[in-house]
């Protein structure tokens, strides 16, 4: 079995915790086990907590063209394109993805109609996927809309990329309280490292192929008149 090299590779893990630094964050501490296994295996990894961040709400790239004083998304923002991955976290609240998610959400939104060398997406060609915690069901809830958000600005998303953790339903400890918690759980162990490996692989196979081809997909290409195969049935 050839073991590839990840070396090359860059991700951003954005946790979407609704506590401000330095409280507890208990999505970081599982965050932390995938962050660690691509650490490992030379990635370069950097954590960012969305909520120590005046991020504006909006979906243009940058907020201070639109009314707000403070937008920091400008500066994230740069991290988020230099990555070939991003890693979501959320805790869940109410069901859902947290506030800051949705936010998270939005502003990458707002970047979606940028576009590459290739006249691709400006996303195109990089990973995305998920991680959840709570203390109550709603895993697999919250990844679907996470997951589908990120491929429909552009991100790639490989086989089962997602990953998560949930204690009894209603209140109680939360993942790695007391140093424990969830922590011998093999479900979320392998699923975390699956996911983790899973993204690794074709963050790996897209960048060492310099992306997509941009055959069919150039918005680019479109607006100059080419439409591949395409035929509008109403001509025909």
């Amino acid at each position: 079995m050839n073991t590839p090299d990840f070396s090359q590779l860059k991700a951003i893990y954005i946790n979407c915790t609704l506590k401000k630094s330095p409280e507890k964050s208990h999505t970081r501490m599982l965050m932390d086990v995938s962050a660690n296994i691509m650490e490992k295996e030379g990635v370069a990894v950097e954590h960012l907590r969305f909520i120590d961040h005046d991020v504006a709400s909006g979906v243009q790239p940058d907020m201070t063209k639109h009314g707000w004083d403070k937008d920091a998304w400008v500066d994230i923002s740069k991290k988020v394109m230099d990555a070939d991955i991003l890693i979501i976290g959320t805790p869940i609240w109410l069901g859902e993805k947290s506030s800051q998610t949705q936010l998270l959400i939005e502003r990458l939104y707002a970047l979606s109609g940028l576009t590459n060398e290739k006249g691709q997406y400006k996303f195109y060609g990089k990973v995305g996927g998920t991680i959840i915690t709570g203390n109550e069901d709603g895993i697999k809830h919250c990844a679907m809309g996470i997951l589908y958000s990120l491929q429909h600005v552009g991100y790639s998303i490989p086989p089962q990329a997602d990953a998560g953790w949930i204690g009894e339903a209603g209140p109680g400890p939360s993942y790695g309280d007391d140093g424990k918690v969830g922590l011998d759980n093999d479900f979320t162990q392998r699923n975390t490292t699956f996911m983790t490996y899973n993204i690794m692989h074709l963050a790996h196979l897209l960048k060492t192929n310099n992306g997509y081809s941009a055959y069919g997909n150039s918005t680019e290409q479109w607006s100059k008149g080419n439409k591949w195969a395409f035929e509008n049935p109403e001509y025909r």
